[in-house]
């Protein structure tokens, strides 16, 4: 699709849908299944261009995978160290994990490989990654004082160290842990704040020896990894835009079942509940180490918050959607400690505050967050999603509170986390097209 039109405001949004499996775990899923012995079965694997990408540079590594573009994969895994020299430049699209988390596998390979993607991924620093890899012993190679693609990774032995990360970050705790699989001896992460933990969970279900102990993680190298059966729940990020939605739309109730529940992602349920939302969680329970549940959210009348600390890490993807919620709370909502949202795929502080102005929200921009007066009445707007996902599905959902027709400009690239997400908001009743 090259454009999304909706029309607002929507009457009514009514239904029970699930949302595509989580983009996170499913990196990480046929990552770990690759490095395997054995077979690794996931189901629920997330068959979007960010995965996709993940799983098609594994593949070019001489990893065999059954099904690659269906929720059902098969990773024949290859072992740690049996992966191939891919002869080419591997294309990572706009998968900033996955680019990050690949370094950290290439560090412990018998040959130097070049990671690079498109525009977007281009202008992002590697610099993050390739400093800790560096210590590690291992030469990276990219542009710039930012390390920014294409980057090289030139393979060889990885040393254990202790890191202190600079900024609470999975993808950069993830690529040393990954880095650490082949470092003989224990390699150490300490961050300054809680991020995303699906690594160290699925590590541990692999068969590696990781260690917590609060934010401190270590990793004991070389284990023995043998494949698994994973069920990936559906992405908590995806589900934000359909249950932010809900709570918006007048006399709505949305359910989105088998949604991730991790406690390091789920912070956006309890910040909404905190602003007056009614959210309820049912059938609770853990599959595959990964707590997952059924939310439905009903309309709501919104207060203003402050969001920041601690809070940020666990839900940096849904500062967009969260952004726009406030423009209907009652009060000013101020959000700080994001400005690691100005290397995503766009800026995403500037062009939330920018998309939002676009439909008459009162919106002011820190360094590091935003500043939203609400409650506000929207009206629909003409604009460009900046290539970015999140983004662009954010502006689409403003279109369902706001008065007229909304066209979201460039909006293919909702696929890259959310496929069929204009199919899903049809499901609930918004009024949905698109123009191929």
């Amino acid at each position: 699709m090259s454009a999304l039109r909706v029309r607002g405001p929507a009457a009514i949004l009514r239904g029970e849908l699930t949302v595509p499996g989580d983009k996170s775990i499913s990196h990480r899923a046929v990552i770990l299944g690759a490095l395997a012995e054995g077979e690794t079965r996931i189901s629920g694997f997330l068959a979007a261009e960010d995965c996709l990408h993940t799983a098609r540079a594994l593949a070019a590594m001489g990893v065999e995978i059954d099904g690659v573009g269906e929720p059902e994969m098969v990773v024949h895994g290859v072992g740690l160290r049996e992966l191939r020299d891919p002869g080419a430049v591997l294309d990572l699209g706009n998968s900033g994990t996955g680019m990050r988390l690949l370094m950290g596998v290439l560090a412990g390979q018998d040959f130097a490989a070049t990671l690079t993607g498109d525009e977007s991924l281009r202008r992002r620093p590697m610099d993050r990654v390739a400093a800790p890899l560096e210590e590690m012993g291992i030469q990276v190679t990219g542009q710039g004082k930012g390390c920014t693609p294409p980057v090289t990774v030139h393979g060889g032995k990885p040393q254990p160290i202790t890191y202190h990360t600079p900024m609470a970050s999975a993808q950069v705790k993830s690529a040393i842990l990954l880095a650490g699989l082949y470092a003989q001896g224990t390699t150490v992460v300490i961050e300054p704040g809680p991020s995303r933990d699906h690594t160290e969970r699925m590590l541990r279900a692999f068969g590696a020896e990781v260690n917590v102990d609060g934010l401190r993680v270590s990793i004991t190298g070389p284990p023995r990894l043998r494949g698994q059966e994973i069920a990936v729940p559906g992405d908590i990020s995806s589900a934000a835009f359909l249950l932010v939605a809900g709570l918006l739309v007048p006399e709505s109730r949305v359910t989105v079942r088998e949604v991730l529940l991790n406690p390091t992602r789920a912070a956006l349920l309890d910040i909404l509940e905190r602003m007056g939302a009614d959210i309820q969680i049912a059938n609770r329970r853990e599959v595959g180490g990964e707590e997952r549940g059924d939310v439905t959210v009903r309309t709501s009348e919104l207060t203003a918050t402050e969001v920041g600390g601690d809070e940020i890490p666990k839900m940096l993807d849904e500062v967009p959607i969260l952004a726009l919620a406030a423009t209907q709370a009652k009060g000013q909502t101020v959000i700080r400690d994001a400005a690691e949202l100005r290397v995503k795929e766009s800026d995403r502080l500037a062009t939330t505050a920018e998309m939002l102005r676009a439909f008459g929200a009162q919106i002011e921009e820190l360094p590091d967050g935003l500043v939203i007066e609400g409650p506000v009445h929207l009206n629909s707007a003409k604009v460009n999603s900046h290539g970015d996902h999140r983004i662009a599905m954010m502006a689409a959902i403003a279109g369902l509170v706001a008065a007229g027709e909304t066209a979201v400009q460039d909006a293919e690239c909702i696929a890259t986390s959310f496929p069929g997400f204009a199919d899903s908001l049809g499901e609930l009743g918004a009024e949905v097209t698109t123009d191929e």
